[in-house]
């Protein structure tokens, strides 16, 4: 199966979803189609260069440099952005250090760092 269009890629998409909400396990064709459809869902999206999603975050040291990169800034010019010595943003960073109730107040207003993730992480 070849996808050539994002009309096919939508319709491939679908097809996907209604097996996968049928279930097909046990059904050697429907097993066999599912895999086709993975194949070229896979080789079309390839094509088109779309990047895997990323993992999430999971730590406020792994949220500040998802945010860093986003807004292409260099560590230097972050620091500079969240008027922090940039030794201090670099132990940050490596959870050599915690983050104050300042630095929290600027990582929410300046990055858009969610209030319960800076809590939960911090």
């Amino acid at each position: 199966m070849l996808l050539q269009t994002p009309v096919d890629y939508r319709t491939a998409l679908r097809r996907l979803d209604a097996l996968a909400a049928a279930g097909v396990e046990g059904n050697t064709v429907l097993e066999t189609e599912f895999r086709t459809l993975i194949a070229a869902l896979d080789i079309y999206e390839g094509k088109l260069g779309l990047l895997p999603i990323p993992n999430l975050p999971t730590s406020l040291a792994e949220m500040i440099e998802l945010k860093r990169q986003q807004m292409r800034l260099k560590q230097k010019e972050l620091a500079e952005l969240l008027e922090v010595p940039a030794g201090r943003l670099s132990q940050i960073l490596s959870g050599k250090r915690r983050v104050t109730l300042d630095l929290a107040k600027r990582l929410y207003e300046r990055l858009g760092i969610p209030s319960d993730f800076i809590l939960k992480n911090a």
